[in-house]
């Protein structure tokens, strides 16, 4: 399993561990992923994804998983992400209609 974020794409990071004598040696920063069951409005169901904490404050700052994920462009998101969003906008428009 990769170590990237559903919905956001974030994924590790190189940098360097400093010590105190200034040597540097590789490390790789891991992003704070969970797996979470977020609720989808518009299937009516919950949904088992797994993100970053950053993106979960992201989700409870634009209003949900369905207002995040339509406008979420499809290069970041992963193909679960994508399969999920179009099964969202078809509910949409299906309830449009």
């Amino acid at each position: 399993m990769s170590r990237r974020c559903e919905l956001t794409g974030v994924g590790p990071m190189v940098g360097h561990s400093v010590s105190h004598s200034n040597i540097k040696t590789k490390r790789r920063f891991l992003p704070s992923l969970k797996a979470v069951s977020l609720r989808s409005d518009a299937l009516g169901q919950d949904v088992r994804l797994r993100i970053s904490n950053a993106a979960l404050r992201t989700l409870d700052f634009k209003g949900g998983l369905d207002t995040y994920i339509v406008k979420a462009s499809d290069e970041v998101l992963s193909p679960r992400a994508q399969k999920l969003k179009r099964q969202i906008k078809a509910k949409q428009a299906q309830a449009a209609a």
